[in-house]
């Protein structure tokens, strides 16, 4: 095949994975949000199908034949489509070791999974959801050892999420954190009762709740004609493209704080996908580049720019009008205390800052211990249940506030949690550096949240997949430095608690 003609298959392969990568995406997105809930087996049939249609145009001969001709041209092509190829020819790589059949049967599991998945956690019955969770850990597995026969499964799936991470580096990065973090949590346990959140339980109307999502929003410089908020079980943000982003929260009527920063969370992975280069859109490079560094952007928002006492003392006289008289006594400084309120809970998603790694570190574990087969899906409920009593201090109710709380294995997303905890740690670096371009406390007070977001734009969001993660964040912020985090943490809380 000659370059020009590859050159050509290229634009034709973009639009067809695209359009399949788009059609896929609204089904699950729908499927999450407004369909109705007998939908579920004829969806699974059409994702399997899109699927299918994927998998045999990225490993048709023709499609081959385009990628090892564009990569025998290389130092011919502009680096956007050097990129672009590379990428390419990875995928397939990866994929064409997969049988179809396993392939498809496998995409098909996650939709009904998914939908099982949401009955078992409304009616808090693990046995529900125990057999289809079993065939996920398997089918997964299997397809690890397919695509890298020679590593160990477990670290396939870490890597699919972060590439270049491993076991030895994940135990390395949570032994880390758990030895400041555990000792100071212990610390705050002691003096849990000089911060008192009572008044954020309270009964908030979910319509007044609706429109603090939409102030949250526009704050945090969302462009609303290209990201719309849905609700849903389990709050999620999908990208279609730069011009189409979809995120969604689930309201609460005695913890509006939750959809609050569940709002302020996707609206980070949002503005991520919204502001990659228009040269990468609708392309393979035109979204984030790994999970770490996606989860580091939301994390960031939700807790380094949302939890700080500028960001609640900016908000807070749009949240009393909202809520009043139900935070009349409250003051901004007091918002901000409550808001930053320390103490073991069941649900990571609501979780602290300091408390938060802790409940990654568990998933991690569960994770592990599947893929080692040390453990069953029968035995998650128990053990989840045992090392929350470990880790947190903490009994569990029932299956709806414990192993049934996340989406993510039913949707097949094993070896994704510890890119949360890694995301978290880079947000701490992303702000010191951050601080030698300019005042960022300053740039909240204000209200100008549009100088970070145009800071992270040049950084990080414009070159989607250009780069690999680390190199990407190594170009940001130097070397990986957890202890930073650390710090973060530990001046923060010492401050709050007066330790």
């Amino acid at each position: 095949m000659e370059l020009n003609t590859a050159l050509q298959k290229l634009k034709e392969y973009e639009k067809r994975s695209f359009a399949l990568y788009h059609a896929s995406g609204l089904m699950y997105y729908d499927g999450a949000t407004t369909a109705p809930k007998g939908s579920a087996g004829v969806r699974a049939i059409t994702l399997g199908e899109l699927s299918r249609m994927s998998y045999e145009l990225t490993t048709a001969k023709e499609s081959i034949e385009m990628l090892e001709c564009l990569i025998a041209h290389s130092d011919e092509l502009d680096p956007v489509t050097r990129r672009k190829a590379s990428e390419l020819y990875r995928d397939y790589e990866r994929t064409h070791k997969i049988p179809i059949d396993e392939f498809v049967a496998y995409q098909q599991l996650c939709s009904e999974a998914d939908s099982v998945w949401h009955d078992a956690k409304a009616a808090s019955d693990f046995s529900m959801f125990e057999p289809y969770l079993q065939k996920m850990f398997d089918s997964t597995k299997r397809i690890a050892l397919y695509m890298e026969p020679g590593k160990h499964p477990y670290e396939t799936m870490l890597d699919t999420y972060e590439r270049g991470l491993t076991i030895a580096a994940c135990d390395e990065f949570f032994d880390t954190l758990k030895k400041r973090l555990v000792p100071l949590m212990h610390r705050v346990a002691e003096r849990g009762d000089r911060v008192n959140d009572a008044p954020l339980r309270q009964s908030f109307p979910i319509a007044k709740q609706r429109e603090l999502s939409d102030y949250l929003m526009d704050v945090m410089g969302i462009d609303r004609n290209h990201c719309i908020l849905g609700e849903t079980e389990h709050p999620f943000t999908t990208d279609f493209s730069k011009y189409d982003v979809r995120i969604t929260t689930h309201y609460y009527k005695d913890k509006f704080a939750s959809s609050m920063y569940s709002v302020i969370h996707e609206g980070g992975h949002a503005l991520y996908e919204l502001h990659t280069g228009d040269e990468l859109s609708c392309s393979n490079l035109g979204r984030g580049v790994s999970m770490a560094i996606h989860e580091s952007q939301s994390r960031f928002y939700e807790n380094i720019i949302g939890r700080s006492r500028e960001f609640c003392g900016l908000i807070f006289p749009f949240v009393k009008k909202e809520f009043c008289p139900l935070l009349n006594d409250v003051s901004a400084e007091e918002f901000y205390r409550m808001i930053n309120k320390s103490s073991p809970s069941l649900i990571r998603t609501e979780a602290d800052e300091l408390t938060y790694c802790l409940h990654i570190m568990i998933r991690y574990r569960l994770e592990r211990a599947m893929f080692d087969g040390s453990i069953t899906a029968r035995d998650l409920p128990h053990e989840w249940n045992r090392l929350y009593k470990e880790y947190l201090g903490i009994d569990v109710p029932s299956d709806k506030y414990g192993v049934l709380q996340d989406s993510h294995w039913a949707n097949g997303n094993i070896g994704y949690f510890p890119s949360y905890a890694i995301g978290s740690a880079y947000g701490a670096q992303y702000y010191k550096e951050m601080n030698r371009d300019f005042d960022v406390k300053a740039a909240i007070s204000a209200g100008d949240i549009g100088r970070i977001n145009s800071w992270l734009e040049d950084k990080i969001w414009k070159y989607g997949c250009m780069k690999d993660p680390v190199a990407l964040f190594e170009s940001v912020c130097g070397r990986f430095d957890p202890s930073c985090y650390a710090d973060y943490l530990e001046n923060k809380f010492t401050e709050i608690y007066g330790l």
